[in-house]
Parts: C-alpha cells; structure tokens; sequence
C-alpha cells in the first residue's frame, strides 16, 4: 500500500528473530533493511523499525489503559486503519492463529460519528497494536460529532 506521506516509527523488542516471525512472517509486513539490533518492515506503507532492546528478555513493554467506550485500551499503542475488508481478512487470520485479544474485534460508537471496527492485542514484546476501520475511511477518520 503507498501512502502519501509514510509516517516512520520505532519501538523496541526482546527479540529481533521473533519479531520478525510476528511482523514479517504472521502478519505479512515486508523487510526492509536490518542489522543484528533492528530491522525496518513496511507496515502497510509505513516505515516501521523494531530495536532491540535485551533487558525486555524478562519484561514486557509497560502501558497502562484509558478506558474508551467501556474498553480498557492500552496505552501506547499504534497500528493502522484499513479498509473494512483488509480489517475482517486480519480479525479472521488472528482469531483462527489463537492471538489473545486484549479487546476483541468489535464495532464501537455504533451509530455516532467516528463508528468504528477496532481490535487490540500485543505483539510478542508487549507493544500493543490497534487496527480499525471505517465503512467510508474518506469520510469518517477525522469526522467531529
């Protein structure tokens, strides 16, 4: 997917073989370039930069949770909004992988500006990730009550 004006992040992880294997390998994010303390995946257009970080080897990384529509989201976390179709195809491929929601894929706000399908899980590192959508991406993203 090209985007625009790709934006570039980077977090850190235990492991880089396992992150690779749940980026690149689970989730599909191609490879860009690495070296034994990181490595850059294209996250759906995006640069995505995983740094190691071996005191994690115990750990996971710390967030805490803001409560959002009855929800505890973690906090931080990133991710990516897709469309509709590209958000059930993902939900689909982690439930049937057995990833442990920290909250299950659902639609929030139904019915109010900003309705949305959003999930929430954490990579093998404890970064959480939300993905969503939106029935008109175009229209909705940023659309105010």
């Amino acid at each position: 997917m090209a985007v625009s004006d790709p934006f570039h992040l980077a977090v850190q992880v235990r492991d880089i073989d396992e992150a690779r294997r749940f980026y690149g390998d689970f989730l599909g994010c191609p490879e860009g370039r690495s070296s034994e303390s990181w490595v850059d995946f294209d996250l759906f257009g995006h640069q995505f930069v995983c740094h190691l970080n071996p005191a994690l080897k115990d750990t996971a990384v710390a967030s805490h949770k803001n409560p959002v529509d009855g929800h505890g989201v973690p906090v931080p976390h990133f991710g990516v909004v897709l469309e509709m179709q590209a958000w059930q195809a993902l939900a689909d491929k982690l439930s049937a992988h057995g990833i442990a929601f920290e909250i299950e894929p659902y639609v929030r706000f139904k019915g109010e500006p900003g309705e949305q399908a959003t999930m929430f899980f954490y990579d093998p590192s404890g970064n959480a990730l939300e993905f969503k959508a939106f029935k008109d991406r175009e229209t909705q993203l940023f659309k105010k009550a």
